[in-house]
């Protein structure tokens, strides 16, 4: 029950600080405006029979008449207000002092609330009505200790203006904070895109390869055999894509969504022998040790090697490619090549050679893609040893 009771509590307090566009945190304002009531009943209780009973009762209403409004009607009053009506208590107050005196605390709390929500303007305004409330009762009915309560009015002003400053920077560093989840949210995002997109057109390059091949199998030779053939190399490029695929969106969910390791340089081979078997010649060369290369610098190899010869499946016209993968002590460096087609070289607008550039750029390469001479040519060289 008590604690449905500060829930509740909370609840209405931060709605009546957003609407009135305070950003401490809850606890703050009940602490300060708990201790401005204890203080303001501290200095109502040190009159007892010293003073009039109805001024000291009024002065008392006063100084914690702002709490009682928000507590009926949920509004918090303009901070000009509660430092009017706190101000004219206190002044009520000190006009009976006491020795030690709780009143001239009160403004040292009011000070410092209304530095850290106010603006300057009004924070500064309130610092000087205090000093000048307390200087008039040291001059006319002889406040003890003159100098202290100015000074801890000043110190409160200089709290409540790093109250301010804290809530800024928090603020700052939350928005900062969140702008960066958000940037890393869409590069993972987008890194998700490209896999899939990688994925998918090289798959489907290959199955309609392979479709081709079965088609001219039944049209031209009436090879029953072959065509079984190319369909079950079909199928099991569609069912590896589907697996790659559930893959690769299951690192959008908190679990992976297998335990099957994601290709790299030592599977660029195995990418080409299955692109040759489905009907597009392609030669390969290689040099080098391909365990040397990182998983990541080996994985954007590969997807750049995929979708390179996905493309060349869609806008080669059949021409051979050839495929070149050498690694080195300091770069591994990958060139794919085929025969421009005679229409003159593919179009560049589609989002295959921009997945390719981001990926190089990824691992601190760059990629180049481009006509050189006949043929259309893609090169990357991204570091042996590991990436920035």
């Amino acid at each position: 029950m008590g604690a449905r009771v500060v829930s509740g509590i909370r609840a209405r307090l931060e709605a009546s600080l957003g609407r009135a566009g305070i950003g401490l945190p809850w606890w703050v304002p009940v602490g300060v405006t708990a201790f401005g009531v204890v203080l303001a009943v501290a200095a109502v209780a040190q009159r007892g029979a010293l003073a009039p009973p109805a001024p000291i009762a009024l002065a008392g209403l006063l100084a914690v008449v702002t709490a009682f409004v928000w507590a009926v009607t949920g509004v918090i009053v303009p901070p000009w207000l509660k430092a009017l009506t706190v101000l004219t208590a206190v002044a009520i107050l000190l006009s009976r002092p006491a020795v030690p005196d709780f009143a001239p605390v009160v403004l040292v709390v009011l000070a410092a609330e209304t530095a850290a929500i106010a603006r300057p303007l009004i924070a500064y305004s309130v610092a000087a009505a205090s000093v000048a409330t307390l200087a008039v009762a040291a001059a006319r009915v002889g406040l003890v200790g003159f100098p202290v309560y100015v000074a801890a009015v000043l110190l409160g002003t200089a709290g409540g203006f790093m109250m301010r400053w804290y809530v800024r920077a928090l603020d700052a560093e939350r928005a900062a904070r969140d702008a960066a989840r958000d940037q890393a949210v869409l590069a993972e995002r987008q890194r998700i895109a490209r896999e899939v997109h990688d994925v998918v057109a090289h798959s489907l390059s290959i199955t309609l390869l392979h479709l081709t091949g079965t088609r001219h199998a039944l049209q031209q030779d009436r090879d029953v055999e072959e065509a079984l053939e190319g369909l079950a190399e079909a199928e099991r490029v569609g069912r590896t894509a589907m697996a790659d695929i559930r893959r690769t969106v299951g690192l959008l969910a908190e679990a992976p969504a297998g335990t099957r390791p994601l290709p790299g340089a030592r599977d660029i081979p195995a990418l080409v022998e299955r692109t040759r078997a489905a009907g597009l010649p392609v030669h390969y060369e290689q040099e080098g040790d391909l365990a040397a290369v990182p998983d990541l610098a080996g994985l954007g190899l590969y997807r750049i090697a995929q979708e390179s010869l996905a493309n060349i499946a869609k806008h080669g016209e059949g021409a051979p490619a050839r495929v070149r993968l050498d690694v080195g002590t300091a770069e591994a460096r990958l060139v794919v090549r085929n025969r421009l087609p005679a229409g003159g070289p593919p179009a560049t607008g589609g989002s295959g050679l921009k997945g390719m550039a981001a990926r190089a750029g990824q691992l601190g390469a760059e990629l180049t893609a481009g006509p050189d001479g006949p043929d259309w040519v893609v090169a990357v060289g991204v570091p042996a040893g590991g990436t920035p």
